[in-house]
């Protein structure tokens, strides 16, 4: 049966452009089409219309006009049931996970950023086929191959056309088998002689761990994952598909043969990959009902972004320590980052979760000076969020019950259906009671800071006050500057920066009439605790004002192991069962 087919091809790529041809067999007299201005997972309205030129149409011989009805819809005037062909070209030099790129070394795109969308015909079968692939080039995706068609691939329908990235190049490749499921990882761009093998080894452990929290001993949802990792000089970042994820990360931290340890840039790493594929269950199967049907042509609002990011941001790290690529003492560190990225939020008062997710299209993605003031973030506070009630639910009932079967039993009451924060309430008070719900739904959608550290105190891990530096106490985030290299980027409401009237964008001159290159060097001749002088320059003018530092400025926080060498039993049965001997 003839169905739509997108052919794409790689025979512009010096000019980092991909030609589209789209095939519609038996086209309606008015065929509309139009490109998706976001892809799921990342929310924010991106335009990827904006990327697209040289739109023709035709039927056989009969050229087929075109009306463009917004910004990325056109309407497509047809005569007869004769298979409608346009042909377009699309620009591709953004090396991020959610769009497309193309030179003369790597090709990588979603659908969303290159395949037209049929309107009224989404659920039909679709094609795509890749030509023009240079020699030695290869293609990853785990969208099904067509077979007997070189480079030729199926979906079921629209939407899984657009959750299948594609990776292509002279990549390096390997591979694993975890339950049944073959797992594909490739990388671009890495250095010559990483240690791939030792890649895939904690890969595998991360995923054997992941799928026996989900399933114990029965088969993933799915019989082939690819990860696609592309390595650069500075990047971070992932977005999650149904079967595949695509990475971007650091090349510096890549393991190295030999290499003891793991350093922090490989542990950070090593989260990534633990949080995409989390996600493979925890927001691609189990969604919000707003999720059900994605609407592409505009934003597609939720509430409920602190459990399916805050919640996979909890477990990335946790299940890291699960599968004995970390040991508790580093838990707790990269656990103390993310409740110091909290507290050093203002606007944790002044935004819920709850809040922040819905407002995620204009805020989360588009942060500047005053983001850090007017918002909290649904990744960390949300993964905080998940730590309270993970330990609520074992000092309650004696780790009889945990987050890891309210997550279980989600799974099984909605895996593939709506999931609703009703749904989530209901399953914490089947095990923890109706006042913990209750205090799940405050904490969800209230400012107020949480009780970590009696949380924590349960289960036998202390709090522990540190200094912090010089220019965090001061309430100052910090960048380059172009003329001294020291810029304010932000200025924390309530500190001692904002009292004394600095700004975003100031550049620092001096600290009591000494020049300085950092703002932490002040130390050497200045009293912290005690006010000083601080020349700036702010547009093109010097100032000199005054700062008095806060006597009670936020201090950082470390968890550690509580001291006692043996903590009381009960404690220390919470304790294991949490991170482990």
């Amino acid at each position: 049966m003839a169905h739509i087919a997108y052919r794409i091809d790689l025979a512009l790529r010096h000019e980092h452009r991909y030609r589209v041809t789209l095939n519609i067999p038996r086209p309606a007299d008015q065929t509309t089409l139009s490109l998706p201005v976001w892809i799921p997972g990342s929310y924010m309205v991106r335009e990827f219309g904006r990327h697209l030129s040289g739109l023709t149409a035709r039927q056989g011989a009969r050229e087929v006009p075109l009306t463009q009805l917004d910004k990325t819809t056109w309407r497509a005037d047809c005569s007869g049931t004769a298979a409608l062909e346009l042909s377009y070209e699309a620009y591709a030099y953004d090396s991020s996970v959610r769009t497309a790129f193309l030179d003369d070394r790597r090709g990588f795109f979603n659908a969303t950023s290159l395949c037209l969308r049929v309107h009224d015909r989404e659920a039909e079968p679709h094609s795509l086929r890749i030509t023009g692939l240079p020699k030695g080039w290869e293609v990853a995706t785990a969208m099904p191959a067509v077979p007997g068609a070189k480079h030729g691939y199926r979906s079921a329908n629209y939407d899984e056309l657009i959750d299948h990235p594609f990776e292509m190049g002279a990549f390096w490749r390997g591979q694993f088998e975890v339950a049944g499921a073959l797992h594909e990882f490739v990388v671009a761009g890495a250095w010559p002689g990483f240690d791939g093998e030792r890649l895939l080894a904690d890969t595998k452990r991360i995923c054997t761990t992941q799928i026996a929290f989900w399933h114990g001993k029965r088969k993933p949802p799915f019989k082939h994952y690819v990860f696609m990792l592309n390595v650069v000089d500075e990047g971070y970042g992932g977005l999650e598909h149904r079967a595949s994820t695509a990475l971007i990360a650091n090349r510096r931290d890549l393991p190295r043969p030999g290499q003891a340890g793991q350093s922090d840039g490989y542990v950070t790493l090593l989260g990534l990959i633990s949080h995409e594929y989390f996600h493979t269950w925890n927001v691609k199967r189990l969604k919000p009902a707003e999720f059900m049907r994605f609407d592409y042509t505009r934003e597609n609002y939720t509430e409920l972004l602190w459990f399916f990011e805050g919640f996979t941001s909890y477990y990335d790290d946790l299940l890291l320590l699960r599968a004995g690529l970390i040991d508790a003492p580093r838990y707790l560190k990269l656990l103390a980052k993310t409740v110091n990225g909290v507290r050093a939020t203002p606007g944790r008062q002044v935004q819920s979760v709850a809040e922040s997710s819905f407002d995620a299209w204009v805020k989360y993605y588009r942060s500047d000076e005053n983001t850090p003031n007017s918002t909290v973030s649904y990744y960390t506070k949300g993964a905080l969020i998940a730590l309270m009630l993970d330990l609520r639910l074992r000092t309650a009932t004696g780790s009889q019950q945990s987050l890891d079967e309210v997550m279980r039993a989600l799974w099984q009451r909605c895996g593939g259906a709506a999931l609703t924060e009703a749904d989530v309430l209901a399953e914490v008070q089947a095990r923890g009671g109706q006042k913990l719900a209750n205090e799940l739904a405050g904490w969800v959608h209230g400012r107020g800071d949480l009780p970590l550290e009696a949380a924590l105190g349960t289960v036998g891990v202390a709090v522990e006050n540190e200094p912090s530096p010089f220019s965090a106490a001061l309430g100052l985030k910090l960048s380059e500057g172009a003329f001294t290299g020291v810029q304010i980027k932000t200025v924390l409401a309530g500190s001692a920066a904002a009292q004394a009237g600095l700004s975003a964008g100031d550049e620092l001159l001096a600290v009591n009439g000494w020049r300085i290159r950092r703002l932490d060097d002040a130390t050497q001749w200045a009293d912290a605790r005690q006010p000083f002088e601080l020349l700036l320059a702010r547009q093109q003018q010097v100032r000199s004002v005054v700062v008095r530092p806060a006597v009670d400025a936020v201090l950082g926080q470390q968890l550690k192991l509580s001291p006692q060498a043996q903590p009381a039993a009960a404690v220390a049965t919470l304790r294991k069962a949490w991170l482990g001997r």
